[in-house]
């Protein structure tokens, strides 16, 4: 019998082929312990993550920030908080309240329409105007340019009511309003810029510098949350002596109301 088919050849192949499979074994061993190791890594790795984003997610805004914060009051109001802006030296005791959203088209129509007839009633004496901002467009449409323009205007109106006045009708003009769906009003250098048509405010380092540190952010959230709690709904809202008018769209429907509400100059 040939060497290659003794009892000790046979033996000797029997164990390189167990010692083969042992191999093999400790391979695959490897290999599930790998893939196993690796899943549990993955989970983990998305569980940290949404963890991570849960956490993330329940962090409050800068906005949600702001409405907690200290308030710095502008110049010129008054009222908790300064949210009462009242302008205008008449010695009547007549109010036009105008409640507004800075990014509100139908506003910005309505500044265009009847804004100056409307100023110059409080010109003449003829009233005082209230000017309560709301920032609901920011909620409705998403971005922050309503409670960015807000604050800009606390701004204006820390440097006098006149550039209060004159910068609202800035913002609301066919030349910078911009559509309603776009956030242009988010931009502090967008504001600054619509700023410098107003004489009061152009190249104006103290009102540009409030804007850049958003020196009145917290004052504009607590005027966000006077218009909610004046229950308004809908922009442009006009109230003449407490009492809510319908819209008007001409100057001699504006006159009308005024002569209704018992306004006479």
């Amino acid at each position: 019998m040939s060497k290659r088919n003794s009892q000790a050849a046979k033996t000797a192949a029997r164990e390189r082929l167990r010692q083969e499979r042992e191999r093999q074994a400790k391979r695959d061993k490897a290999k599930r312990q790998a893939i196993v190791a690796g899943s549990i890594v993955a989970v983990l790795a998305i569980a940290g993550g949404i963890g991570y984003a849960v956490v993330q997610a329940n962090q409050p805004t800068y906005w949600e920030e702001a409405a907690e914060a200290k308030v710095v009051v502008p110049a010129n109001t008054s009222g908790k908080n300064g949210t009462d802006v009242v302008i205008g030296e008449s010695k009547s005791d007549n109010v036009v309240h105008l409640y507004e959203d800075a990014r509100c088209p139908a506003c910005a129509s309505f500044e265009q329409t009847l804004g100056d007839t409307i100023n110059q009633g409080m010109t003449d004496g003829d009233y005082k105007i209230q000017v309560t901002m709301g920032t609901f467009i920011d909620g409705n449409v998403g971005g922050e340019g309503s409670k960015n323009a807000l604050s800009a205007l606390g701004a204006a109106l820390n440097v006098s009511p006149e550039a209060f006045v004159e910068y609202k009708k800035a913002l609301y003009s066919a030349e910078h309003h911009p559509d309603e769906s776009a956030d242009d009003f988010a931009k502090d250098s967008y504001l600054i810029e619509v700023a410098d048509s107003v004489d009061a405010l152009k190249n104006n380092k103290k009102f540009q510098n409030a804007v850049e540190k958003g020196t009145y952010d917290a004052w504009a959230m607590r005027m966000s949350q006077k218009f909610q709690d004046d229950g308004i709904d809908t922009t442009p809202t006009i109230k003449i002596n407490d009492k809510q008018i319908t819209k008007p769209t001409t100057v001699a429907e504006w006159e009308t109301a005024l002569k209704d509400a018992g306004v006479t100059k």
